[in-house]
């Protein structure tokens, strides 16, 4: 990224135990809040952010200098309101916007970490949350908010902390990660490692294989789309031409619209990061602490869960939702469950979905009341 800016972050007070059997030394996360925490501290939402988001969920991203990746769910009027919440959104480690990162500081010798950074998982992204949380002075969760890798992190929310989490609304996600979502994880992370400029993940800040990182984010960015969609807004149309060029420029819009959403992403993120997180999601099984047993994992939560799930969103399609569902009724928790109509695909809970806000907002107030 050749823009340096700054973010707001903590450092944890201790080293952060990891699932490697490693240890983090006393991490920084990044992080932003909007509204204000209350008298009794009882209206704190986290949310979490998906793969490739960051902490900036309502504000403007100061290295694209664009508005916050959910200002449609979070705002003033809007479900997650800062005038009744104290909102958090913090940048996961392993990230690259401010919290430990394979593209910061080494604490030893003030290199970066590169491949030197140990491999994460999605509960120990939820461990440096909790750490934040308990330096903001905040026991108890409202609310854990996501969706994709954000709902995830909703959920093992529940998993690890039961007794810290009042409410969890988990979008567009699954309990683990399918054969096929490993599959297109690792076509893009071969892209990235066979980019002459990874360099074996030591490359310099600004020089990092852009090539291969927005080949990776082409390949994952089709997953997020339907092909409805797809369709409906490319069909087979010419990208500014009225004929074929019989070569191998883009030609077609879609090709000049995945070609733009890879080099604009090479912009903001790190390579390393890249292959980090995707790691993350790959070793994601909510079940496997337990046994097997999904149901397991929220045995002893008394949190109220919200799933929600699209009918065009074949990356975590309907079923995985309805998975989580059934175990939740399993162990005796308190389940809502909606399959939304949309065209988008996975990226359905990013856009203006219809009923989207209203589920959302209804299920909040409802457990402010309850």
């Amino acid at each position: 990224m050749a823009k340096t800016v700054s973010h707001n972050f903590l450092r944890l007070p201790h080293d952060l135990p990891l699932d490697s059997g490693q240890v983090l030394p006393a991490p920084a996360v990044a992080f932003e809040t909007l509204g204000e925490l209350n008298a009794d501290r009882s209206n704190a939402i986290l949310i979490c952010h998906a793969l490739t988001g960051d902490q900036y969920v309502a504000t403007e991203q100061p290295l694209t200098g664009k508005p916050g990746w959910w200002v449609r769910m979070v705002g003033e009027g809007k479900p997650i309101d800062p005038r009744r919440h104290f909102i958090i959104c913090t940048n996961v480690i392993g990230g690259c916007m401010g919290s430990e990162g394979p593209a910061s500081l080494h604490p030893v010798d003030g290199e970066s970490w590169g491949l030197r950074f140990p491999v994460i998982t999605i509960a120990d992204m939820v461990r440096a949350q909790a750490g934040l949380m308990d330096l903001l002075g905040i026991e108890v969760l409202a609310a854990v908010v996501g969706g994709s890798m954000g709902g995830m992190q909703a959920l093992q929310w529940a998993a690890s902390y039961p007794g810290r989490v009042r409410s969890v609304v988990a979008i567009a996600c699954a309990p683990r990660h399918s054969a096929q979502n490993i599959a297109f994880h690792e076509v893009g992370r071969q892209a990235i490692m066979a980019d002459p400029a990874w360099k074996g993940g030591a490359y310099a800040a600004g020089n990092g294989p852009s090539k291969g990182l927005a080949v990776a984010r082409m390949a994952a960015h089709i997953t997020y789309l339907s092909e409805a969609g797809l369709t409906a807004k490319f069909g087979r149309h010419l990208q500014e031409k009225t004929a074929k060029s019989f070569g191998f420029d883009a030609d077609f819009q879609i090709e000049s619209y995945l070609r733009h959403q890879g080099l604009s992403f090479v912009d903001r993120f790190d390579a390393n990061s890249y292959l980090y997180i995707t790691r993350a999601l790959d070793y994601f099984d909510l079940a496997e602490a337990y046994g097997g047993q999904l149901a397991g994992a929220f045995a002893e939560t008394r949190a109220r869960f919200c799933v929600i799930s699209f009918d065009s969103d074949w990356l975590y399609p309907t079923a995985e939702s309805r998975r989580i569902v059934q175990a939740l009724v399993a162990a005796g928790r308190h389940a809502s469950f909606v399959e939304l109509s949309s065209p988008f695909g996975h990226d359905a809970f990013l856009l203006d979905t219809p009923g989207l806000d209203e589920v959302v907002d209804g299920f909040l107030k409802a457990g402010e009341v309850a």
